[in-house]
């Protein structure tokens, strides 16, 4: 929310003040509403304590989703682009898509193209969305176009989602395994050790790890909690620089198990993004652009670069994609295919389709064979913490017997 002065009267006389609006319109109307008749009004710069702090996407790609098919059904039912947008500002769940959908309103009844209203809006309307909201515009066809891109970015969002669920259960099990170790080691072991040290003699390997192990946390703990802050730290860094980014994709990609699914999710997006552009009538050199930006993986957008470079070349632009790891044959062939036929976005809609559906039966097959093996993994490290617990217990017992024999 944006904070305005004012300046204004009511029936008392001269008001001045600051009220809290999605936009300067939203700012009017509350003190319309309040009997205050607005002679001057200036929008207050943001601070450090004012400002609203959003990492990455400040709106959530299901309130996206959710906005572009409301947009698409009211343009088709021939609602106006401006009352449609001010009936979605009310309507979404999303503050940030909220105050974003309010300015473009006021830029609209301005007489401003919705193109450029949302092209002020970055953050929230990428760059893929901008573009094709303007090709629509030149053809007239705003109404295919918004429905183009809702199926687009519900695909998308259906993918993410299959990712997120496969990768969701082990880091869960993962923090309850951690979480139930810390607990052993820091609340249970130590009641062990005067025990153990009344006991004397020599104790197992395992149970001097444990309680090397207990003694180190119980003493070092900020140590262990610094080092998370750090690991965070750095891999918040590494992906924000453009070059680092790239060693750390090229990780995630070449990582056992998960990179095969990361890998099928990366191209899925590509190739549906590239398709929704051909099919909208952009420049292929200005998709391949567009797509370099939102493909969210530096691997592939190297790829993508060299692609545009083969292209303004006169050359193909399965070229570089041919000689890289990360593109299967079935996707050079394809699009290869694709621009002898002249349907190339036909074949990237099939690519897509292929690789959607891909990733939706390996998260699935996925699931179902972590779940044992976190099992197994967490059922492990409770049982190795237990036995060398127990272990000396049972040695003290045969001792016990021994005596009163």
């Amino acid at each position: 929310m944006a904070r305005f002065k004012y300046a204004g009267r009511d029936r008392k006389g001269k008001r001045q003040g600051t009220v809290n609006a999605g936009s300067k319109r939203e700012a009017m109307m509350k003190l319309k509403e309040d009997g205050i008749r607005v002679i001057e009004m200036t929008e207050v710069p943001e601070t450090l304590l004012t400002k609203d702090i959003t990492l990455g996407n400040p709106v959530k790609l299901q309130h996206f989703v959710i906005y572009l098919r409301q947009f698409s059904t009211l343009i088709k039912a021939g609602v106006t682009v401006v009352d449609a947008t001010s009936i979605l500002a009310d309507q979404t769940e999303s503050k940030a898509l909220k105050k974003a959908l309010l300015d473009v309103e006021e830029e609209l009844r301005e007489g401003n193209p919705l193109s450029e209203a949302v092209a002020k809006h970055k953050k929230i309307f990428n760059q893929m969305f901008i573009n094709l909201v303007k090709a629509g515009e030149v053809s007239g066809n705003l109404d295919e176009t918004l429905e183009r891109l809702a199926e687009h970015f519900e695909k998308q969002h259906f993918t993410r989602q299959k990712i997120i669920s496969a990768l969701s259960y082990p880091v869960v099990v993962g923090f309850i395994a951690i979480a139930v170790v810390i607990f052993l080691l820091v609340a249970v072991v130590p009641t062990f050790v005067t025990m153990f040290d009344d006991m004397g003699g020599e104790l197992p390997a395992i149970t001097k790890f444990v309680l090397a192990t207990s003694g180190f946390m119980q003493s070092f703990w900020w140590l262990i909690v610094l080092a998370l802050f750090a690991i965070v730290f750095i891999i918040t860094y590494l992906n924000k620089n453009n070059q680092t980014k790239y060693y750390l994709d090229y990780f995630l990609l070449k990582m056992p198990i998960f990179g095969n699914l990361l890998q099928k999710a990366a191209l899925a997006r590509m190739m549906r993004t590239l398709s929704s552009l051909f099919s909208s009538s952009v420049p292929i050199l200005q998709s391949m652009s567009i797509v370099e930006k939102v493909v969210e993986n530096e691997v592939l957008a190297k790829i993508i670069r060299e692609s545009r470079d083969s292209l303004e070349k006169g050359r193909s632009m399965t070229e570089p994609m041919q000689k890289h790891w990360a593109f299967p044959p079935l996707v050079t062939q394809m699009i290869a295919i694709g621009e002898e036929t002249g349907a190339l976005d036909a074949m990237l809609s099939k690519i897509a389709e292929f690789y959607e559906k891909e990733v939706e039966t390996g998260t699935d097959r996925l699931k179902s064979l972590i779940e044992p093996i976190m099992i197994v993994v967490l059922a492990g490290l409770v049982g190795t913490i237990v036995t060398s617990i127990m272990v000396p217990m049972f040695s003290m017992f045969d001792q016990f017997q021994q005596m009163n024999q």
